[in-house]
């Protein structure tokens, strides 16, 4: 056999025992005529001990770092022991080794703390997974894997495939799309959700479905997004919006007990879309700390009455005013007020100034637009904010969209500055009642804010055919938010044909249209379409929660680059003038 134990198996109590392992070579340190080695494996990292006898031939077949080895020898206790390993109290007295391969060497050190660059290592993506960091994110995203399994099986779950070679929808993101060689002219896509698919299964009797399954969307990437990425997708019959949430709820209650120790008793807060928006400019709020947005002036309505009276134009004219508190602010310098005004006018922020008022600890008051506003008014707003002597209110003002999004960003900002989002505490959160319905300026028509399949709350589904109400109508729809980042989504279904086709309707899609596009779906709701709904989870965005981080990245064996590209492959690539034949296609580049 290659090996009797894995590198992290052995320990103080096998000692005397001989053992036979095998590993990669991690590193190779010569003290005169003996040798230590550290061998590494998928389990871990045990030292190894060559004599003098065996330096002979060592100096003869040498290692190098990466070399694939299978060792002999006994088990002894190590004489200076190492308390950060779990193998550091023991050593391997090596009587026999074996090369079974050579490595060429390594771009980059394979060690926790590596000298490769981005790039450089996802071009050898296959070297650095075998990092101990790589290596502890690919078994916390195992475990998650088969934690989540764990609690859908106890809750009477089915694991039931769906197809990757599908129709292409418009509506949503942009699709990948497959050319059909034995159907020319025509293509597949690859599906952005099992949407249709798991309700379709509803429709089929099979009333608790889930998938961890791949999912892609051709759309710009960042740091929490890939072009194919994985989803936890879930689907229920005969449920109302309490049921999901009660029973997803306990998924994420069993996750975080099972992975990170953390045991969730009370039940997720709930808030509305209309309340995140008000109190934190956002509808994925992080509840780590308090720094709620202060509304002195909406959409021209003024709520702050030290604003009225006063001769300044920028409070004047602007559309929306909103302030956030900084606790302990006040001694902020000169310099640093500025250069929090520079951080708002970078333009994926787009604010052109910030105004600040720093409540002194003696009850006096300085501000940026002493000038305008007296410390009688200063006092106002402070008391308006419910700042506290010693704090520091920052100001924004333009249009109501951009204002709101811009102080929701410099909230998140001030936290990370004072250090407020610990990433050890997690904070969940539910948003419920957001709009069925958005305007989309560019195309001058409504869009569904979700997916054309959620149904709008039932006191709202009379307004369906009332396009004045449109932009009143809430969706039966909720988020799970954590510590600011929405993780998982979803809503109660339509599945009447008739208020499904009304759907399709106030999205600008004919019958005919409808039919083309949705004739399978429409159809079998014909056929007893239970009341359904469901949710579904961004697999790769909850493992690199869990882990602390907020790239997806490292939490993907292999995953694309910030282009979309995977730099190992060298994919996408082009392709031979035959299968272009084959495909009867023909590039026009």
């Amino acid at each position: 056999m290659y090996r009797t134990q894995t590198c992290g198996a052995l320990r103080l109590e096998h000692a005397g025992e001989e053992v036979t392992l095998a590993g990669w070579v991690q590193t190779i340190r010569k003290h005169g005529s003996i040798t230590f080695v550290d061998l590494r494996d998928r389990y871990g990292i045990t030292q190894l001990f060559f004599n003098e006898s065996l330096n002979t031939r060592l100096d003869e077949t040498p290692l190098g770092r990466e070399y694939v080895v299978q060792v002999k020898g006994t088990v002894v206790e190590r004489s200076n022991k190492n308390p950060k390993m779990p193998t550091g109290d023991i050593e391997i007295e090596v009587s026999d080794f074996a090369i079974m391969n050579v490595s060429a060497l390594p771009p980059f050190t394979i060690e926790e703390e590596t000298d490769g660059g981005d790039e450089l290592r996802m071009k050898y993506r296959y070297l650095d997974l075998r990092r101990p960091t790589l290596k502890r994110n690919m078994e916390l995203r195992y475990r998650v894997n088969r934690s989540v399994r764990n609690y859908l099986d106890t809750q009477g779950f089915w694991d039931i495939e769906t197809p990757f070679l599908i129709r292409s929808t418009p509506e949503g993101a942009r699709d990948f799309i497959v050319p059909s060689r034995m159907n020319e002219g025509e293509f597949y896509a690859l599906p952005q959700s099992p949407q249709t698919f798991k309700q379709l299964l509803m429709v089929s009797g099979y009333d608790r479905y889930y998938q961890i399954v791949k999912c892609f969307r051709d759309e710009d990437l960042r740091a929490d997004r890939q072009p194919e990425f994985t989803q936890i997708d879930c689907e229920m019959s005969f449920v109302e919006q309490e049921d999901v949430l009660q029973i997803f709820e306990g998924l994420f209650k069993h996750v975080f007990r099972e992975i990170k120790s953390v045991d969730i008793t009370d039940a997720f807060p709930r808030m509305t879309w209309e309340d995140a928006m008000w109190n934190y400019g956002n509808d994925k709020p992080d509840l780590r700390f308090d720094m709620p947005l202060q509304n002195l002036k909406v959409n021209h309505r003024v709520y702050c009455e030290a604003l009225q009276g006063v001769d300044f134009k920028v409070t004047n004219e602007a559309e929306t005013l909103l302030a956030i508190v900084v606790p302990d602010g006040a001694g902020y310098t000169r310099k640093q007020t500025d250069e929090l005004t520079e951080w708002v006018k970078r333009p994926q922020i787009g604010m052109t100034g910030l105004l600040y008022i720093k409540c002194g600890t003696d009850g006096s008051f300085k501000s940026s637009v002493d000038k305008f506003f007296d410390e009688q008014r200063q006092s106002e707003i402070a008391a308006f904010c419910s700042a506290k002597p010693g704090d520091l209110i920052l100001i924004l003002a333009g249009k109501e969209a951009r204002t709101r999004k811009a102080m929701s960003e410099l909230r998140i900002e001030m936290g990370e500055r004072l250090q407020l989002r610990n990433p050890d505490v997690y904070k969940p959160l539910w948003v419920i009642d957001f709009p069925l319905f958005e305007y989309d300026e560019d195309e001058d028509r409504w869009v569904a804010r979700h997916h054309p399949f959620t149904a709008p709350k039932p006191e709202h589904a009379a307004w369906m055919n009332n396009r004045e109400r449109f932009g009143e109508i809430k969706a039966n729809a909720y988020d799970i938010v954590l510590n600011g980042t929405e993780i998982g989504g979803g809503s109660i279904r339509i599945y009447q044909r008739d208020l499904q086709e009304q759907m399709f309707a106030a999205l600008g899609m004919d019958r005919e249209e409808a039919k083309e596009k949705f004739g399978f779906l429409l159809g079998a709701f014909e056929y007893g379409a239970p009341p359904h709904g469901g949710i579904a989870f961004g697999f790769d965005r909850l493992c690199a929660l869990l882990g602390g981080q907020e790239s997806i990245r490292d939490y993907i064996a292999f995953p694309k680059n910030n282009a979309g590209r995977d730099v190992m492959l060298n994919a996408p690539a082009a392709v031979d003038e035959k299968q272009l034949q084959d495909l009867n296609l023909r590039l026009s580049v």
